[in-house]
C-alpha cells in the first residue's frame, strides 16, 4: 500500500498540464452586511468539475473555462448559498463581483451522505446535522472522538480503563449499531473500528456529517443508529499550516499533537493535492495513583494526501491514501515487557487505506456516473494478558475492501412533481485473522456482501417524498436482506419544516469490534465469542420532527424537536457463561427476544451576529430490553430490562462570543446523566450494578489571531477542559480491577496551549 501511495504521488504531478482555453472569469466576494471581502467562498461551475477558492483578500480567478452558457455557485460556511448565471464568449475575460447574505442557521449548506450525492440540507427529507470547523475549533478537538460529543443525540464514551477503547452511541444505541464512514465510503472493518475514533486526526478532517437513524437503505448493515460520516479536506487553494496543542491531564500527564497540512494545485486548477501529518504523543494517566493506568499510553502518526485530477470539464478522478502508525499501552510497570507485568493491554497497528473514484457529469447536469474502490489493510501485534502471562501475545490481520458505482438522474417531471433518481451497486469484502496463544484463540472471518439499492425523491420547495429499497446478501446468511426506506418533507411556511421517515436494517452473525478487544478481568481477561445459532438482528426505526427557523436583524435562532423510537428483533445479548481452564471470563452472543429504544431530541440555536452564537442540544431517552435478561451468575442479581451504559439524559452546550475580530472565547459543556453499569467481580468479591452519579464537563478556550505579513497569521490559543475535574472517582484498583469499569467524562481537568501558523 505504501509503494501504491508513492506511485500515485507521482504519477499525478506528471499529469499537471492541459491545454486550455481562453475565456476567463474573474471578481471578487463580499459580505453583503459590512461591504468586507470574503477570504476561503468557494465558487463552483455548476454541473461541472471546475472550481476554485477565494483567497484571502476575497478575490477569484477562475480560468480556461468552457464558453457559452454557465451558473456560478458561491458557498460559504454561515452565509446563503447564491448561483449566477454567466453567458461567456470564446476569447474573453468577465468580472462578476458577488455580495452574499449571512445564514447563520447555514440551511443551504450542501450534505451528501442522506442520498450519496449533493443537496441543500433545507430540501433534505432527512436532518443532517454538520459538525462544522467552527465545532471543531471551539471544543479545541484534537481527534474524531473529542469533536462528535458536541452533537445532539450523541454519546462518545471510554470503555477500558486499560487500553482506552472508546465507542460512539448515537440514539441510545452501541456503537455497533452506527456506521463510520470515510468519503461515504464504509471502509472501518471491525478491528479498525477498535480504536479508530482516537486514530482519525482533526488535521485530516473537512467536516463530519450526522445522520440519526437508520440508514442501512444505503448503506448496509450495522447502519441502524445512524451514519457518521467523515468528509476529508479537498486542495482548493494553496497554503501551508502547522500547528500544535500541548496539554497536560492532571500533574504529569502529557498530551502533545502537532500537525502539517498544505495545499498544491496546479496553474490551470485541473490538478491538486492536499498533504496532511499528524503526530501524536500522550503519556499514561493514572487518576487514583495505584500504579495502573486508567488512560493510555500514546504514540500515534498519521499521514496521507487526498488529490484530485480534472480529466475534462466534466469529469474528474480523485485518489487518497493514508498510513496510521498507533502503539497504546495501558496497565502498569511501562518500563517492563508487557508480559513482565501485573497487567498490560498493548496494541501496535499499522493501517494503510486508499480509495480511487471516478465521477463524470453530463453538461446538462441531469446525469452523473460516480465508480469507486476503497482498500484498508490493517495489522495488529498486541498482548492482552494479565498475571504475567509470557504466551498473550497475538497478531492480527484484516483486509477490507469497497467497490461499487453510483447513478443520479435529476427529472424535470416524474408524474406530479420533478424527481432525483438514484441508484448504485456495491461490494464488500473482509478477511479477518486473529490469533492469541494463551487463550486458543484463532479467529477466522471471510466476510462479505453484495447487493444494490434504488430510490426516487420527489421535491419541489414545499414538499419532498422518497422511497428506496437496498437488497443486499451476506455470506453468513442464507437469503437476502430487503432494507426499504421511506422518508417525507413538508414546508409549509419558510420558517419551518416537518419530516417523518421509516427505515429498516440489520447485524449480521459475525464478529464486531468488542470482540477483538480483550478485557481485564480480576487477574484474568473476558473472552467473547457467538453462539452456533446465532441469527442476524433486525431493525425497524420511525421518527418525526419539526424544524423552525427565524431571522430577526442581527438575531437569529433555531429549534429543532425529534422523536424517535427503534425496534430490535433477535436483538444480540452478552450472556455469562463460566469461565475456562485458565480462570478466563467466558462470554457468549446470543439472540434475545427484542429490545426498544425511545426517546425526544430537542436541539437550538441562538445568536447576535457577529458577536455571539449559541448552540445546544438535550436528548431524553429509554432503552429497554422486552424481556428481563441475565447478564450475571450472580444469584443475587436480578434479571434487568434496562440496556446497560445509557442514560435517560444527556446534553451539550457551546457558547462561542467574539468580542473583537481577532479574539475569540469558547465556552463548552456536556452533562451526562445518571445510568447502569455493570461491575465484575475481582477487586470487588462479586458481580454489582452499579447506578453512577450525573457528571457535567465544562470546557473553555480563548484564541487570538496575530497577522504577521500580508496573508500570513498565527493563533495562539490557551483553555482548559474538564474544568470542575468531573472524573470517576470509584475506579478498581490494583491487578485485580475490572478493566471495562470506567463511565464518565474520558479526561480529567485537562490545561491546554495551542498555535497555529496559517501561510
Amino acid at each position: 500500500m505504501k509503494k501504491f501511495g508513492i506511485s500515485i504521488f507521482l504519477t499525478f504531478f506528471v499529469l499537471m498540464g492541459f491545454a486550455q482555453n481562453d475565456a476567463h472569469i474573474v471578481g471578487h466576494v463580499l459580505d453583503a452586511s459590512n461591504r468586507e471581502h470574503l477570504p476561503f467562498v468557494h465558487i463552483q461551475v455548476k454541473g461541472t468539475t471546475i472550481g476554485c477558492q477565494t483567497d484571502e483578500t476575497g478575490h477569484y480567478f477562475l480560468k480556461d473555462l468552457p464558453v457559452g452558457h454557465l451558473t456560478l455557485v458561491f458557498s460559504y460556511m454561515g452565509y446563503k448559498t447564491l448561483e449566477i448565471p454567466v453567458d461567456l464568449p470564446a476569447n474573453t475575460t468577465k468580472e462578476i463581483k458577488v455580495e452574499l447574505q449571512e445564514d447563520a442557521i447555514a440551511l443551504d449548506n450542501v450534505v451528501v451522505t442522506v442520498d450519496r450525492y449533493e443537496t441543500r440540507k433545507k430540501d433534505m427529507a432527512t436532518i443532517v446535522n454538520v459538525v462544522s470547523p467552527l465545532v471543531i475549533e471551539a471544543t479545541g478537538a484534537t481527534c474524531m472522538m473529542d469533536a462528535l460529543g458536541f452533537q445532539t443525540g450523541l454519546r462518545v464514551e471510554s470503555t477500558c480503563a486499560n487500553c482506552g477503547q472508546t465507542q460512539l452511541r448515537i440514539n441510545g444505541l452501541e456503537g455497533q449499531y452506527s456506521q463510520i464512514l470515510m468519503d461515504s465510503r464504509p471502509i472501518f472493518s471491525s478491528l479498525a473500528s477498535v480504536y479508530g475514533l482516537e486514530q482519525i486526526p482533526m488535521g485530516m478532517v473537512d467536516y463530519v456529517e450526522v445522520v440519526r437513524g437508520g440508514t442501512s437503505a444505503l448503506y448496509g448493515s450495522n447502519a441502524i443508529g445512524g451514519v457518521v460520516n467523515i468528509i476529508t479536506k479537498e486542495p482548493t487553494k494553496n497554503y501551508f499550516n502547522v500547528s500544535n496543542t500541548s496539554s497536560m491531564m492532571g500533574k504529569s500527564a502529557y498530551d502533545i499533537n502537532t500537525s502539517l497540512n498544505a495545499t498544491v494545485l496546479s496553474d490551470n486548477q485541473k490538478a491538486g493535492m492536499f498533504l496532511f501529518a499528524v503526530q501524536r504523543n500522550r503519556k499514561q494517566y493514572d487518576h487514583d495513583d495505584d500504579g495502573f493506568s486508567d488512560i493510555p499510553k500514546l504514540n500515534s502518526t498519521t499521514a496521507g494526501f487526498r488529490s484530485f485530477f480534472r480529466t475534462s470539464t466534466y469529469s474528474k478522478i480523485t485518489v487518497d491514501y493514508h498510513h496510521v502508525s498507533d502503539f497504546r499501552r495501558g496497565g502498569n510497570k511501562f518500563d517492563l515487557q508487557p508480559h513482565e507485568s501485573d497487567i498490560t493491554e498493548q496494541a501496535r497497528h499499522e493501517i494503510d487505506a486508499g480509495g480511487l473514484n471516478f465521477m463524470w457529469t453530463t453538461p446538462d447536469n441531469h446525469h452523473q456516473i460516480s465508480v469507486y474502490s476503497s482498500l484498508q489493510n490493517v495489522l495488529r501485534n498486541s498482548y492482552y494478558g494479565a498475571q504475567k502471562d509470557p504466551n498473550a501475545y497475538g497478531k492480527s490481520r484484516d483486509l477490507t475492501s469497497v467497490s461499487g458505482a453510483t447513478y443520479r438522474w435529476l427529472v424535470n417531471k416524474l408524474g406530479f412533481m420533478p424527481a432525483e433518481f438514484s441508484a448504485g451497486v456495491e461490494y464488500s469484502y473482509n478477511n479477518l485473522k486473529d490469533d492469541i496463544m494463551a487463550y486458543d484463540r484463532h479467529i477466522r472471518q471471510e466476510a462479505y456482501t453484495y447487493g444494490g439499492y434504488v430510490q426516487n425523491e420527489w421535491k419541489n420547495e414545499q414538499w419532498s417524498a422518497l422511497v428506496g429499497l437496498r437488497v443486499e446478501k451476506h455470506n453468513l446468511l442464507n437469503l437476502p436482506m430487503f432494507l426499504p426506506r421511506a422518508n417525507l418533507r413538508w414546508t409549509p411556511a419558510k420558517w419551518v419544516i416537518l419530516r417523518t421517515g421509516y427505515s429498516s436494517g440489520y447485524r449480521p452473525p459475525q464478529t464486531y469490534e468488542e470482540d477483538l478487544h480483550v478485557n481485564a478481568v480480576g487477574g484474568e481477561v473476558s473472552l467473547i465469542s457467538n453462539a452456533s445459532n446465532l441469527k442476524a438482528e433486525n431493525s425497524h426505526s420511525v421518527n418525526l420532527s419539526s424544524d423552525m427557523y427565524g431571522n430577526w436583524g442581527r438575531w437569529y435562532g433555531n429549534l429543532l424537536v425529534e422523536g424517535f423510537f427503534t425496534r430490535l428483533n433477535d436483538v444480540f445479548y452478552l450472556r455469562e457463561d463460566g469461565r475456562d481452564a485458565g480462570g478466563n471470563l467466558l462470554l457468549t452472543r446470543i439472540n434475545v427476544a427484542g429490545a426498544q429504544v425511545a426517546g425526544l431530541n430537542i436541539e437550538g440555536k441562538i445568536g447576535y451576529k457577529p458577536f455571539v452564537d449559541l448552540q445546544a442540544g438535550y436528548t431524553f431517552q429509554k432503552s429497554n430490553y422486552l424481556e428481563a435478561q441475565t447478564w450475571s451468575e450472580n444469584p443475587d442479581i436480578q434479571p434487568q430490562k434496562r440496556m446497560f451504559r445509557t442514560p435517560d439524559n444527556y446534553a451539550y452546550w457551546l457558547l462561542n462570543i467574539k468580542p473583537l475580530r481577532a479574539l475569540t472565547l469558547a465556552i463548552s459543556g456536556k452533562i451526562t446523566g445518571s445510568m447502569l453499569v455493570q461491575h465484575y467481580e475481582g477487586y470487588i468479591p462479586e458481580d454489582r450494578e452499579e447506578t453512577t452519579p450525573t457528571f457535567c464537563e465544562v470546557g473553555v478556550k480563548v484564541a487570538y489571531d496575530i497577522r504577521l505579513y500580508k496573508n500570513y497569521s498565527l493563533e495562539v490559543n490557551a483553555g482548559v477542559k474538564n474544568l470542575f475535574n468531573q472524573f470517576q472517582n470509584d475506579l478498581d484498583k490494583g491487578d485485580l480491577r475490572d478493566a471495562a469499569y470506567m463511565y464518565g467524562p474520558n479526561i480529567p481537568r485537562t490545561y491546554f496551549v495551542g498555535v497555529n501558523v496559517k501561510i
